[in-house]
């Protein structure tokens, strides 16, 4: 699907030349082990970079540069995967191709090498005081946000609960305390120790020559040898089961339980415990949507979520605080009903077809293919649909009994109003 450069040690390219799109799709990952305070301060450092460099110190200036490329999207995330925590660089740029006399794609990888190896720094080297304080509490504000969206709260609540300390539970964000104490000295450290050291991945996705991106990205982005190691996901202290709850002024309550499971990604047993959860709780057929939210009309929703890189299994339901027990019991009996084989021809297959469609469905954009092939890519065996379309193909309902018997539950956080209590 991709081809690989490795344009210097721990830095590899991945280009995929296609006729399928119109325009040209960048994405440059650099990684490192998650740590609430490395999530922080790289948070941060995404935020300052988006907004200002040396050639162009306002946002409105960059933006505008942008916008006269075409409209070329251009942007700096973070996200987290098992124990690594990436920073992001994405570009969408129209292919020139397709105009007339233009050569924006030299532009625009141009303005990448502005954005991410001249940066706007002060007198001291050090970046603008100014701009880190207000994009420090930008982050600040956007960890805030997560006490507002009381879905987001619950979940995080649960998996700090389960996994105290541990990957699980950290954000890609970092922590409130860690973000406040991030530094202009802070940053121009990881900012340094990034680009020397960091893991990295480019993606380029697009009707491009090989060899000839491979060049002009040595030119925009001209990364050095690095050492780098494998990052695993630390063995987690297992906590006591608990059952908590907690009120807030609001209305709607949120029932959030977690399990665990000894299946990981990339185990053979993964692409059963994908259908297990699509079964359980993660389509519209499946039966948490259609016993407790369509049958006992017990939840304004109610689905699974599966984190394979953690082997932790989660359910969400919003529901009336007087149906808490109910919904419980009733989520609970669903679980025991796949672990005594209680699984349809109909639900079997319909899983196996909407795991099938939601994987083409993805590899339809340039960035949906970036990231499912940089999340299977590490698998021993080469990704693609037929491939994984098999392996769910062989999975039979006595697979599917078999893993759920391996859930265990683990806790249980139950946010609802104070009217309740």
């Amino acid at each position: 699907m991709f081809e690989t450069i490795q344009l210097a040690k721990g830095v590899q390219l991945h280009v995929r030349p296609t006729t399928q799109f119109k325009t040209v799709n960048f994405s440059v990952k650099w990684r490192t082990a998650l740590t609430n305070e490395a999530a922080a301060v790289r948070t941060v450092l995404t935020n300052v970079l988006q907004h200002s460099n040396a050639k162009f110190k306002t946002t409105a200036a960059f933006r505008s540069y942008l916008d006269d490329l075409y409209g070329t999207v251009l942007y700096f995330d973070t996200s987290k995967r098992g124990n690594e925590h990436t920073v992001l660089l994405n570009i969408e740029t129209v292919n020139d191709q397709y105009l007339n006399n233009a050569n924006v794609l030299q532009e625009v990888l141009s303005i990448v090498h502005t954005a991410v190896m001249e940066p706007n720094v002060d007198e001291n080297g050090q970046f603008v005081e100014t701009i880190v304080s207000r994009e420090r509490e930008m982050v600040v504000q956007r960890i805030q946000s997560i006490f507002d969206d009381k879905t987001r709260y619950a979940q995080t609540q649960l998996t700090k609960n389960m996994r105290p300390n541990h990957p699980a539970s950290i954000s890609a964000n970092g922590s409130l305390e860690a973000v406040k104490a991030v530094t202009v000295e802070s940053l121009m450290a990881e900012y340094t120790r990034m680009l020397a050291q960091d893991r990295v991945d480019i993606y380029v996705v697009g009707d491009v020559n090989v060899e000839e991106i491979a060049e002009q990205m040595k030119q925009a982005l001209p990364l050095q040898d690095r050492e780098v190691s494998s990052i695993t996901v630390p063995q987690a202290d297992v906590q006591p089961f608990e059952y908590v709850r907690e009120q807030q002024d609001m209305k709607q309550g949120k029932l959030h339980i977690g399990y665990s499971t000894p299946v990981k990604f990339g185990d053979s047993d993964f692409a059963t415990m994908q259908v297990f959860n699509g079964i359980f709780g993660g389509y519209p057929h499946a039966k948490l949507f259609m016993n407790v939210r369509e049958k006992e009309s017990l939840a304004y929703y109610a689905s699974s979520s599966y984190s394979g890189h953690y082997g932790l299994l989660f359910v969400l339901a919003g529901i009336e605080a007087a149906n808490e027990k109910k919904a419980y019991t009733l989520i609970q009996q669903q679980l025991e009903a796949m672990q005594q084989g209680e699984i349809s021809d109909l639900e079997l297959a319909q899983t196996k077809a909407m795991l099938t469609n939601q994987l083409k469905e993805a590899l339809d954009s340039a960035r949906g293919q970036i990231e499912i092939y940089d999340q299977y890519k590490d698998l021993p065996e080469s990704f693609n649909i037929d491939t994984w379309s098999a392996r769910w193909t062989q999975v039979t309902k006595e697979d599917v009994q078999r893993i759920a018997q391996q859930v265990t539950l683990e806790a249980v956080y139950f946010l609802s109003g104070k009217d309740n209590a």
